[in-house]
């Protein structure tokens, strides 16, 4: 079982690691040989979409997710600047320990924060591996973003409140999906129970990507909610 990154984030600025986080973790974790061998001897270009505290993104950092070779780029786009601080903390903050337990760890990987809104910045067709936890929860709007850092609750609530059926923010990437990823390109993306990711994977085949994979790689009940994390690729 890898390890768990360390970390250490003030949590009224950015959303917390909860299962949803932890799912991800254990989905990348699972499909660790599918990965390597999927992008062998390749630069890969990998993205994560919100990384809050930066714990999804640091543990592909230091496992080398996609590439065991250490071979990749990351990418963390967020809105919220408070999120990209965060992210950039606990990737040095776990490669300090790395270099305390004298393990090369992350130290020679590249990562760049972004502040954006989802992928709108970036060109066609450029990301290897995309990873999303987004904003799922149902509710009757989606926040407005504040005119100022300081503004907290709001950064927060951007993380969490995804509209109608809670896929109002998710229903943006996944049309885009096949402008963003490379030919050979995966995502992986966390669902709800209450977002319907039966029928929304049962729409995308009937509109668009009948030539995708989209396969469950794991699911979890969480409390009251069931949690999903889909992994999508072309054929």
């Amino acid at each position: 079982m890898l390890p768990t990154p360390y970390i250490k984030c003030d949590y009224d600025k950015v959303y917390e690691p909860s299962e949803d986080s932890f799912l991800l973790l254990d989905s990348l974790e699972k499909d660790l040989e599918y990965l390597a061998q999927k992008f062998k001897n390749k630069l890969a270009l990998v993205c994560e979409i919100g990384p809050g505290s930066g714990i999804i993104t640091t543990f592909m950092i230091q496992n080398h997710i996609p590439t065991t070779n250490n071979n990749s780029v990351y990418y963390a786009f967020d809105i919220n600047p408070w999120a990209l601080e965060a992210t950039l903390d606990t990737v040095k903050l776990n490669r300090a320990k790395d270099n305390d337990n004298n393990n090369a760890g992350s130290k020679s990987s590249l990562l760049e924060p972004v502040q954006v809104d989802l992928t709108s910045s970036w060109r066609s067709n450029q990301i290897d591996l995309l990873v999303f936890n987004p904003p799922y929860v149902p509710s009757e709007t989606i926040p407005t973003r504040p005119e100022r850092k300081e503004e907290l609750d709001t950064w927060v609530d951007l993380a969490l409140e995804g509209g109608k059926d809670g896929m109002e923010i998710t229903n943006r990437v996944l049309a885009q999906l096949d402008t963003i990823l490379t030919p050979n390109g995966i995502a992986y993306i966390l669902f709800c129970a209450r977002n319907k990711p039966e029928e929304i994977i049962k729409s995308m085949k009937e509109n668009g990507y009948s030539n995708w994979n989209i396969e469950l790689v794991k699911n979890r009940k969480a409390g009251w909610e069931v949690l999903s994390v889909y992994r999508f690729s072309r054929c």
